[in-house]
């Protein structure tokens, strides 16, 4: 199983392709390097929660084939109110990456019951 590792492992590195991938109702962001490198921004989903991209800010193809400057993760579970009355627990979690092209904000929401991860996850892919 991968280990989750730090977003900014990005800096410094040129990315060759962004895609998003969807199955059923899991989504997940592929980044690729252009050393064949590749790193995975996704949720799996359990009973009782609800994690998804909530939206993406800029153009992805604005992080393609220039060496990222910025990769930062940044969580919000009290300043931000919930998208809905009734969740229980909720976390906004907002990872901003940019280069000399652009920047480019994916703004995850995630809700439980509050016994289930709402968090994303960040791993390298083997």
């Amino acid at each position: 199983m991968n280990m989750m590792i730090d977003i900014n492992t990005l800096i410094g590195k040129t990315l060759v392709d962004v895609r998003e991938i969807k199955y059923h109702s899991e989504v997940e962001l592929v980044f690729t390097t252009n050393d064949g490198e590749k790193y995975k921004l996704f949720h799996y989903q359990n009973c009782c929660e609800s994690v998804y991209i909530e939206d993406i800010c800029g153009d992805l193809n604005d992080l393609l084939n220039t060496p990222i400057l910025m990769a930062e993760e940044v969580c919000s579970e009290d300043d931000k109110p919930p998208r809905d009355e009734y969740d229980l627990s909720y976390t906004w979690t907002f990872y901003k990456l940019a280069t000399i092209k652009g920047s480019v904000t994916v703004r995850w929401y995630g809700t439980s019951n509050g016994y289930y991860s709402e968090r994303v996850d960040f791993i390298k892919c083997d």
